[in-house]
């Protein structure tokens, strides 16, 4: 397996993070220059079918090596890009040999120090190799764990000819992080009947629920007037906003749900006495709750109006749905993966998403797509690791499922 962190560490060293204000895709320079590598790479494995389009979206076929017939083909999907929310340029990685459960001093200038004490999950790792930062950037194994994941298992199969597959296709696309990762996918091109987004988070993840995903925004017009004439002349737009702030349920925000819960979560506030903004993501797994909770916006805004007239104006826009209803009755695809896990010796656990994946979007698009562990953990800032033997493990799922569907 040195192949695939000597991978793991030449990916992270493409700064490949995602850009929402460009309106481009891909929407970072980068992230085409990173496609380019990885094209290059595939092409000297000898994969087949490889297509790099304009917009950054990267498929190649590994050929299948049995004479059945009715093997279904079998999609493994990976994201090129990293988070805007920190610094992806300049990662230097470093491995912590047989992890000893203390403190790990990432960074000893500026006195950042990953510890046990804030991110117990560490616990878990102790003995084992583990991939850090130092401190200054993320580390990107959100995804380029999965992408260094996929090509390993891709090239383990080309060594190992007497494990039987079907034909296999892999994609690594843009934007992710942003959201935009399936909106220019070529399903139809692609040409899977399902596919695993290698996304996940800790090893045995298995996910195939995920929020339903809204984005709100609410603009107040106010009125500006010199504050020392401004009785019953001013509307001050930022307090109006605070107001409607104020009047969502208090514990229903990120810091105070977990598992199935929903939340309200204000992500920005821009404003002055004439124009203020809050900007909103809505998320709930249930379909029903999803839709009251924007039911509930509109009629916060009504009462808003109702005692300021005409000063709010509400914008609701769905970004993605629960791909639950579409992969349930597809089950045999989750036992495949759950039965794969077990033969390469994880042990499954099967959680919804509190978050979104590419393959919810594509789910929708006509391709099943469940999400599986790539090993990662503290994902988009710079405490984020990876354990090696969690990357190993899930290149051995991948094995695992190329021949489980073979011989099915």
């Amino acid at each position: 397996m040195n192949a695939l962190v000597d991978r793991f560490l030449s990916y992270v060293q493409f700064d490949t993070q995602s850009d929402e204000l460009t309106n481009l895709t891909p929407s970072t320079p980068g992230q085409m220059i990173f496609a380019r590598y990885l094209e290059e790479q595939l092409t000297q494995m000898g994969l087949t079918e490889i297509t790099l389009d304009d917009n950054g979206y990267l498929m190649a076929t590994l050929p299948a090596n049995t004479d059945r017939t009715d093997v279904p083909v079998v999609g493994f999907i990976a994201h090129l890009d990293t988070s805007p929310d920190m610094s992806g340029h300049h990662v230097r990685p470093r491995i912590v040999k047989d992890y000893d459960g203390n403190n790990i001093v990432l960074n000893a200038d500026k006195n950042i120090v990953l510890s046990p004490d804030e991110f117990p999950e560490l616990l878990h790792y102790k003995g084992q190799d583990l991939i850090v930062t130092d401190g200054n950037t993320l580390l990107g194994a959100d995804d380029k764990a999965g992408i260094a994941e996929i090509v390993t298992a891709v090239q383990y199969l080309i060594d190992h000819p007497e494990i039987k597959h079907g034909k296999i296709r892999i994609a690594f696309n843009p934007d992710e992080e942003i959201g935009k990762g399936a909106h220019k996918f070529d399903v139809k091109r692609f040409g899977a009947d399902w596919a695993y987004t290698m996304d996940g988070g800790e090893i045995g993840e298995l996910e195939y629920e995920n929020f339903n995903a809204a984005v709100a925004r609410v603009t107040f017009t106010g009125r500006n007037v010199h504050p020392g004439y401004a009785k019953h002349k001013m509307v001050n737009s930022i307090r109006i906003a605070n107001q409607f702030a104020i009047m969502l349920p208090r514990w229903e925000t990120p810091e105070h749900t977990e598992g199935y819960e929903g939340f309200y979560h204000l992500v920005s506030i821009e404003g002055t006495v004439e124009k203020t903004v809050l900007t909103y993501i809505i998320r709930d797994h249930d379909r029903d709750r999803f839709e009251r909770r924007k039911k509930e916006f509109e009629h916060l805004t009504r009462k808003i109006n109702h005692e300021f007239p005409g000063v709010a104006s509400l914008e609701i826009n769905d970004q993605y749905y629960n791909m639950r209803e579409k992969i349930e009755p597809l089950h045999h695809i989750i036992d495949v993966a759950i039965e794969a896990m077990k033969d390469a010796g994880v042990e499954p656990k099967v959680v919804p998403i509190r978050g979104g994946t590419d393959g919810a979007q594509l789910s929708f698009m006509g391709l099943p797509c469940p999400n599986i562990f790539a090993g990662g953990l503290n994902f988009h800032g710079r405490y984020e690791f990876v354990p090696i033997p969690s990357m190993e493990k899930a290149t051995q799922v991948i094995v695992e499922i190329a021949r489980l569907v073979a011989t099915r």
